[in-house]
């Protein structure tokens, strides 16, 4: 069984297992969505005192914080005891552009090159950082969602906010990947 679980999975698995848990979420009249579980850590921290949008019955969103606490400890497992030390397969032509731009591909997930102490601690991982997660959180939040609470929960329930949402998330993602990302390695 351990095997099993260290095997990457097909993706018609992780499809129908997602599905599944949105016909769930559906039933119960609930809609998926990561970052609002930074709303109700900040409620809970006592932001609603300070600021309208976080003063908010937050004890309604104790499942999706439970999710969250799935995921870390999910992610955590994956990383130590699931680990498939085997290197990554990636196509020959992805690559080929991260050569283009100078991330040597190293076999892990993410390349050591740039996902280090030594590039984050430097004026420019520092500033990619700093930006990266500012744009980031301050998109999730104009957007009134994340990737995740648009893609996956807000178009099953037919939202036309989310289709925009998510046609701005995959334009944005290949306007960084095609021009912006060679300008900044």
């Amino acid at each position: 069984m351990l095997e099993l679980l260290k095997q990457p999975w097909p993706w018609y698995l992780s499809g129908t297992a997602i599905a599944f848990i949105m016909v769930l979420l559906l039933y119960f009249g609930k809609s998926f969505g990561f970052s609002s579980n930074l709303r109700t850590i900040c409620t809970i921290a006592g932001a609603g005192k300070k600021n309208a949008f976080f003063d908010f019955d937050w004890k309604a969103q104790r499942w999706n914080l439970l999710f969250l606490i799935g995921a870390i400890i999910g992610g955590f497992l994956a990383g130590t005891v699931f680990k498939n030390d085997a290197p990554l397969q990636l196509s020959a032509a992805t690559i080929a552009d991260l050569k283009l731009l100078h991330i040597p591909f190293d076999g892990q997930l993410n390349p050591s090159a740039i996902f280090n102490w030594h590039f984050a601690l430097s004026l420019k991982g520092f500033a990619i950082l700093l930006i990266g997660g500012f744009l980031v959180g301050f998109g999730s939040r104009y957007a009134g969602g994340c990737t995740s609470g648009h893609a996956i929960s807000g178009l099953s329930n037919l939202q036309l906010p989310s289709l925009w949402a998510v046609i701005g998330f995959f334009s944005g993602g290949l306007i960084m990947t095609h021009l912006l990302l060679p300008l900044i390695f």
